[in-house]
């Protein structure tokens, strides 16, 4: 009896010691993403850093976020729109308005699935969560977050690194209509009315206002946009055309050329294109 109590305790022990490893799958495990790795503690001393108001900490948990309608997506977005435009310099009616139309005003099922509010794809150099969908193509890899608030934060980041957009910086953070065509010329979208249906957003809803009343922090500082800066550059294949860089890059046939002074879509096998300035 004392053995068989002995055996018991040890199995017991021995059970409640091990930590069973959770398996992550994702909609397509056929498909290669980027490796998960989330530094949240970084990202928040990050942001302490460099003085912006750091965001909650991510519980782990990815949460549903149910919007019944446009006006409760602006009540829940236009604060933290507001502390992105003061910490980043991006009108907050831009980025509500990019929020509206991207996640299909919360309902969308890109936004239902991954909290990813702004379209924004893996892209190289991405650690973070992801998912797949059905976009330009089938099946690419987009960004998840646990909470849309951290899908705010990565849009803020997003276009303040990449050196295509630096030029927006150097408008009025309240012209709106500006960086919504900038937007568009930096090749955020490939929709051609893209700018139109920002600025609709912005007027319909009266989302400049949020614009209005945010005081926007004088040192920011954005990537670089001067061409002595380093690039990317794309060595020219057989079959390449603009348009197929573009898609591959993620950037417009027409930015292509302004950054490479193109006068036509005219390529070479070998020739070296930038498709972007870091």
């Amino acid at each position: 009896m004392i053995n068989k109590l002995i055996l018991f305790c040890v199995i017991i022990i021995s059970v409640s010691s091990c930590k069973v490893k959770q398996k992550v799958t994702y909609s397509d495990p056929s498909k290669r993403g980027p490796k998960v790795v989330v530094d949240k503690e970084s990202n928040r001393n990050r942001d302490k850093e460099e003085g912006l108001y750091p965001l909650p900490e991510d519980s782990g948990r990815f949460q549903k976020f149910e919007i019944n309608s446009i006006s409760d997506y602006i009540a829940e977005f236009s604060e933290i729109a507001q502390f992105e435009m003061k910490a980043f310099g991006i009108p907050a009616s831009i980025t509500l308005a990019q929020g509206l139309l991207e996640s299909g005003f919360g309902k969308g099922e890109l936004a239902a699935k991954t909290n990813n509010h702004f379209g924004i794809k893996c892209h190289t150099g991405w650690q973070g969560d992801y998912d797949f969908h059905d976009d330009d193509e089938k099946g690419e890899c987009f960004r998840k977050y646990n909470h849309p608030m951290y899908s705010y934060r990565d849009h803020s980041h997003f276009l303040t690194s990449r050196s295509r957009y630096a030029f927006l910086f150097d408008f009025k953070p309240y012209d709106y209509k500006k960086w919504a065509k900038g937007l568009s010329k930096a090749g955020y979208a490939t929709d051609k009315k893209y700018p139109q249906k920002l600025i609709s957003l912005i007027e319909k809803y009266k989302l400049y206002q949020y614009d209005l009343n945010t005081e926007v922090r004088s040192d920011i500082v954005v990537a670089s946009s001067g061409l002595n800066s380093v690039a990317n550059i794309h060595t020219v294949q057989q079959g390449d055309t603009l348009y197929s860089i573009s898609r591959k890059y993620a950037i417009s046939v027409e930015e292509l050329k302004r950054l490479n002074k193109m006068n036509n879509t005219n390529l070479a096998i070998g020739q070296q294109i930038i498709v972007e300035l870091d």
